[in-house]
């Protein structure tokens, strides 16, 4: 039995449809369905069982057991809303529950696999290991668990992985409203007006010029499996493609796989300047030295990829 948390959201339920290619069909779902839109993201999946994410801490809190072994936990359940400045809230949902999970996996020497973020990396320009620098408090949530990880590391007795998730962006993540990737933006926005909307120059870009490492939720789904098959090794893992790429050049394969639309620059906005992310470029060197040896996605093919799966906006669910 393999548990997911936060398996009806975005990055979760790409991973339970994963799983569910490699031949498992006994996963546990651990979410919160509060916003219960959430459910499409689980149809057609195979799904053994569901847990409230309260419900499932309570349980892990008393130290009870499953019905069944647990083979692996993947924990991608957090809030991801890098605007949340609920620093109590943050700290219980991302830090805690997270510290309170992995103890119990450690306990039963059971593989624990995290999401942490290049949030991390706040600002800088070097995206490795010394180099943090969180600059929001989501950031700092991720940032704080992934230390506690490294404390744990040398004790564990099974496997840890932390993976340090760049732009995400593919299928099942339009629940995620404002937090969804520029690439769902683009294309409603083509739909809609035909006219994509970018930021003028900052931070010593010109208009659009930005630049980030933009990676498919298909990769993503596939270094998790990759360390699932491989329970020897553990650490905290960048995940991107470890090319950055501008937001110019997304919007161009936006727009190239539409055939149609154009580019407005707005202003940059004043609130965002000294906590905004102008630059970023996965450092892949930890993972290759793991073995992980895979190609990543090129924006181009992923994002063709991703609109063709897109539904219409009329009907499109999640």
């Amino acid at each position: 039995m393999i548990v997911v948390t936060g398996g009806a959201g975005f990055i979760g339920s790409n991973l339970v449809g994963g799983l569910n290619a490699n031949g498992h069909r006994d996963i546990v779902v651990v979410d919160n369905l509060k916003d219960g839109r959430k459910f499409r993201n689980l149809v057609g999946l195979s799904v053994m069982d569901y847990y409230d994410k309260d419900d499932f801490l309570a349980l892990i809190q008393r130290g009870l057991e499953l019905r069944a072994p647990i083979e692996a936990v993947f924990h991608d359940g957090a809030c991801s809303v890098t605007s949340e400045w609920d620093g109590r809230y943050l700290m219980r949902n991302n830090y805690a529950y997270s510290r309170d999970l992995l103890d119990y996996c450690l306990m039963r020497r059971i593989p624990f696999l995290y999401a942490s973020s290049a949030a991390v990396y706040g600002t800088g320009r070097i995206f490795s290991r010394g180099h943090e620098a969180p600059v929001n408090a989501y950031g700092y949530s991720k940032h704080l668990f992934d230390e506690h990880v490294f404390r744990r590391l040398p004790e564990a007795e099974s496997q840890i992985v932390g993976l340090r998730y760049f732009n995400v962006y593919g299928p099942h993540e339009a629940h995620k409203a404002g937090m969804a990737s520029v690439v769902y933006h683009f294309d409603r926005q083509i739909r809609q007006g035909g006219r994509l909307r970018l930021f003028a120059g900052s931070h010593g870009y010109a208009d659009g010029e930005q630049r980030r490492d933009f990676v498919h939720v298909e990769d993503v789904v596939a270094v998790n499996l990759w360390f699932l098959a491989h329970p020897g090794c553990s650490g905290v893992f960048n995940v991107g493609t470890g090319t950055s790429r501008s937001f110019n050049d997304v919007a161009r394969a936006v727009l190239a796989w539409h055939g149609r639309g154009d580019i407005e620059y707005i202003p940059f906005p004043d609130d965002l300047r000294a906590a905004y992310q102008a630059y970023t470029e996965a450092d892949l060197g930890t993972l290759r030295a793991a073995g992980h040896g895979a190609d990543f996605l090129g924006i181009e093919d992923g994002v063709e990829r991703y609109l063709e799966w897109l539904p219409p906006i009329s009907t499109r669910g999640a």
